[in-house]
């Protein structure tokens, strides 16, 4: 009988071991870190570093994930929006889990460290030890802090990209750092509002469950309106330019929207709406860092 992770493999099990990947989570990643690597420069990105590089920290972010899915089995066979994964519905096993983790974890390494530069892949496996292991393994269950303080690592693509192109770590870098770090908790608990009564079914101390939902709401807004501003720094530090800016503000202006009418109604469907936008958000927010890279101001 062959291995599942044989080549050889049927595709409908492959499909199963691509699930593992969260392919979602793994491309809006990649595309942060992509914008990273085009913003470290002025001029072209080196090839190599660009494919390269993108393709390390998404089989670093991939390992990541899979390893986080492995060690949340248990959590999410009881929750509705997860108990259909590959290892709680059984599609596959946590060994076979569990070396398909390591093998994309290896694979990333070593392609980072002969194609990129060390630098990178010690942050890349940094990443991936902070979110597989001290988020999931430990902060997830030891504070309703988790999401803030775990926030650092699903906030560091944009700083690898732009180490994977000039080979440090540069303010600029620090500051795209800052805006996915602000973002994160009013995203992720936007969802955790909708889906409390499954958290605390499982047994896992997010912010609705321990402090309650309208507590929650007014978090989601003070931290909504946290990155508001850090969206304008790059405009204050003369790292990108007006179009940027009105991008920015006007992004802004919607999820501010979303997050007082979150406050002050409690429609059941406004959190995923509010969830739902922070995604688009994000990705509107770095497409337009990445146009205002390219725009010829005087």
């Amino acid at each position: 009988m062959s291995s599942p992770l044989s080549i050889a493999a049927p595709l409908p099990l492959w499909r199963e071991y691509y699930e593992l990947c969260k392919p979602r989570v793994v491309a809006l990643i990649v595309f942060t870190a992509m914008v990273g690597m085009l913003l470290a420069t002025p001029g072209m990105v080196p090839v190599s570093a660009f494919l390269f590089g993108s393709l390390g920290i998404a089989l670093g972010a991939a390992s990541g994930a899979a390893i986080n899915q492995l060690v949340e089995k248990r959590i999410d066979a009881v929750m509705a929006r997860t108990m259909n994964r590959p290892l709680p519905a059984g599609r596959v096993d946590s060994l076979s889990a569990l070396a398909f983790a390591v093998l994309l974890g290896v694979l990333s390494m070593l392609i980072l460290v002969t194609q990129v530069n060390t630098l990178t892949a010690v942050l890349t496996f940094l990443s991936m030890i902070g979110y597989a292991v001290v988020y999931t393994l430990y902060l997830k269950r030891a504070t309703p802090q988790n999401i803030v303080i775990g926030g650092a690592a699903g906030a560091m693509p944009p700083v690898l990209g732009w180490t994977a192109v000039t080979g440090q770590v540069d303010p600029h870098a620090l500051l795209l750092f800052l805006i996915i770090f602000v973002w994160t908790p009013p995203h992720f608990w936007a969802l955790a509002v909708n889906r409390h009564r499954e958290y605390a079914k499982a047994d896992v101390p997010m912010l609705p469950v321990t402090h309650g939902l309208p507590f929650t709401r007014l978090q989601i807004l003070l931290y909504t309106i946290l990155l508001f501003l850090a969206t304008l720094l790059p405009f204050a530090t003369r790292m990108s330019g007006l179009f940027y800016l009105l991008g920015a503000v006007a992004l802004g202006t919607g999820f501010l929207y979303y997050a007082i009418a979150l406050y002050r109604r409690k429609e059941p469907r406004l959190a995923m709406k509010t969830f739902g936008y922070s995604i688009l958000y994000l990705m509107g927010l770095f497409s337009f860092l990445l146009v205002d890279h390219y725009i010829p101001y005087p």
